[in-house]
């Protein structure tokens, strides 16, 4: 890694965080030592460095936009990209050309930039030891470790090598444990996952006392949820959270025994996260919740974010600039069945006339501006983790079972117990996650090359899973 940058992207990160919400440090002393000092010896101080991680997270370079929005699901052949789009780059595979080299580059940035953020803040926790209760540094410190593993999953899975076997051996990225300024070798993909999940594992163990267990209660309806998880804990990395990850973990290094057990955790509780209502679905017309809020276990908050709806999907936007995708395409893809919430819901022809064709309306604002769902970009859903547990099923029967339960919370009827699971999981996975980037690493997961060709209402393109690393980090080993 290009550390020298990094680290200087970091100090900024941190310098920001400062003056967001420090502002009075900077007052006294602003060298690093005596800010730092002065960070970590109040209980605000190390909460205000941890809220800071999680704004990285929700930065337009990560979760705010490219790996939710736009990048991951261009990548995935979500919509109509011809060649005269600013990000036609991306559709084709172009990773050597612009755009499409500038966006790698800073989801990779960004991405280490944070998690030597996150080192230094665990690194400060035990250099700073006794300014916390023990249960709440035990949940910070679970909270930070669950983000390292977080980031450098999702590194693996769009730079990394298809993870072929359960104990591939390709050579993948490095994984980084400390703040030292030094280059890390590239792991082999078993051993890097290895520390993902023994990263997960600690956080874990950590989080056993997290609130969102001590609340001891489960909500029966949406407003019982905003409760349940007080202090916005499906924002954070909960415990739940990090259970789920490890579900999604396993089931990505074809450990489907393992992937099911903690899949099954959650969905024993699975009230914690209640389904999102018909009559949110389609009867609330002026503030929908169109991210299914209540069925989150984790995701962001972007204050930026109707900013990016704004300059990606709004129907005032020229066709040839747009994201949305070909209307026959999009029919498929739901098998043009307006009773499923998602494409009645989010999927809709513009009443001010500008489009002839439906467009993308899951991150648009809503009227009443105090709806606590406002900004919010899933991560992490109920909905995955029953795909989870009916791709782990050993019985494929079974595993439709669980999938109906999605699709009945979606308004469609159930599947016949015969089908081919593969085959409605990935009908599934497309209906299911757009603008959450989930179909482009579903697709490489299972190695599928050949998808439909988002640029073209029939024919299939093949997807170039072979991501590089960008130049920052190549020419620097």
């Amino acid at each position: 890694m290009k550390r020298n940058y990094i680290k200087i992207v970091a100090l900024l990160t941190i310098s920001t965080i400062i003056l967001s919400s420090c502002k009075k440090f900077l007052d006294v002393k602003p060298e690093d030592k005596v800010v730092e000092t002065q960070l970590f010896s109040t209980k605000q101080g190390v909460k205000s460095v941890l809220n800071g991680l999680y704004i990285n997270l929700a930065s337009n370079q990560l979760y705010g936009e490219n790996l939710t929005l736009s990048t991951l699901d261009i990548l995935a052949q979500r919509y109509n990209m011809p060649s005269t789009h600013s990000l036609n780059k991306i559709a084709t595979y172009a990773y050597m050309d612009q755009p499409t080299t500038g966006r790698l580059e800073n989801i990779w940035t960004k991405s280490y930039s944070t998690i030597l953020n996150v080192n230094a803040f665990l690194e400060n926790m035990d250099k700073y030891k006794g300014v916390l209760d023990p249960q709440t540094e035990a949940i910070y410190k679970g909270e930070a470790l669950a983000m390292r593993a977080f980031l450098h999953f999702d590194l693996l899975r769009l730079f990394g090598p298809i993870y072929a076997t359960a104990d591939s051996t390709k050579q993948s990225l490095p994984y980084y444990e400390n703040s030292k300024n030094s280059i890390n070798p590239l792991l082999p993909a078993n051993v890097y996952i290895g520390k993902v999940i023994s990263d997960l594992s600690t956080a874990e163990n950590l989080l056993s006392q997290d609130n969102i267990i001590a609340a001891g209660v489960s909500p029966t309806t949406a407003t019982d949820n905003v409760d349940f998880l007080k202090n916005n804990r499906n924002y954070r990395l909960n415990y739940y959270a990090v259970k789920g990850l490890k579900a999604r973990v396993f089931l990505y290094r074809g450990d489907k025994q393992t992937a099911l057990k903690y899949a099954k955790d959650i969905i024993a509780l699975a009230s914690k996260f209640p389904w999102t209502t018909s009559k949110n679905a389609l009867s609330e017309k002026q503030n929908p919740d169109r991210v299914f809020s209540t069925e989150m276990i984790f995701g962001i908050m972007n204050t930026q974010l109707y900013s990016s709806y704004t300059s990606l999907f709004d129907p005032s936007i020229k066709d040839e600039d747009i994201l949305a995708p070909i209307t026959t395409r999009l029919n498929t893809v739901y098998e043009s069945n307006e009773n499923d919430y998602r494409f009645n819901l989010n999927w809709q022809i513009p009443t001010t006339g500008v489009k002839s064709y439906k467009t993308f309306y899951k991150y648009a604002d809503i009227i009443d501006k105090t709806k606590t769902f406002r900004f919010t970009i899933p991560l992490l859903k109920i909905s995955e983790i029953y795909y989870i547990a009916a791709e782990s099923e050993p019985i494929a029967s079974d595993g439709v079972r669980y999938l109906n339960v999605v699709r009945a919370s979606r308004g469609l009827t159930d599947l016949a117990v015969t089908v081919n699971i593969n085959t409605e999981l990935q009908k599934e996975h497309q209906k299911e996650f757009f603008g959450e980037g989930q179909l482009f690493y579903y697709y490489k997961r299972r190695n599928i090359t050949s998808v439909p060709n988002g640029s073209a209402s029939s024919g299939n393109i093949t997807i170039n899973y072979n991501v590089p690393m960008p130049l920052s980090e190549t020419t620097y080993r």
